[in-house]
């Protein structure tokens, strides 16, 4: 990679733009077609889902901090973080966002956003994590292969 501008994953937009764009059409579709679900049990397990993301992605901004390695994926990637919450989550950072976005749907009841999870995921997939995997392979190639044969992509 002797191009610095090509140093970096080339994913299609910043993951936390996608989940949060998503989130909003998705409540915006619910308040203006309101479909309810779980009512009593969405505020709890809401909540927790929160409060898990909030945890795992602590966490982990913590342990790339100490690596000294970037987080935003169109920064160039300097190490492989394989310990802590990367010990069992090769994506620490879009599990938690998944889990915020869930618990956020659950909080103000909003089907049409859950709906639209599996979609974004699928964007995710293919956009983002593929994306970073390859540029990851290229770029640290065995060290990176012997961790994601190690290591799941999600949990």
């Amino acid at each position: 990679m002797n191009d610095q501008t090509s140093d970096n994953a080339g994913v299609i937009a910043f993951p936390p733009a996608l989940y949060a764009v998503t989130l909003l059409i998705g409540l915006v579709l619910n308040f203006i077609f309101p479909v309810s679900f779980l009512p009593t049990v969405s505020l709890i397990l809401g909540s927790l889902m929160i409060i898990c993301a909030g945890l795992i992605v602590t966490l982990a901004f913590k342990r790339m901090r100490q690596a000294n390695t970037a987080i935003n994926p169109a920064e160039p990637t300097t190490a492989i973080v394989a310990d802590g919450v990367f010990s069992w989550s090769r994506n620490p950072i879009y599990l938690s966002l998944t889990l915020l976005y869930t618990g956020i749907s659950f909080l103000f009841n909003a089907v049409w956003a859950l709906l639209l999870l599996l979609p974004l995921l699928v964007i995710m997939q293919i956009g983002v994590i593929q994306r970073e995997e390859k540029y990851l392979e290229r770029k640290f190639g065995d060290e990176y292969l012997c961790y994601k044969a190690q290591v799941r992509r999600w949990i």
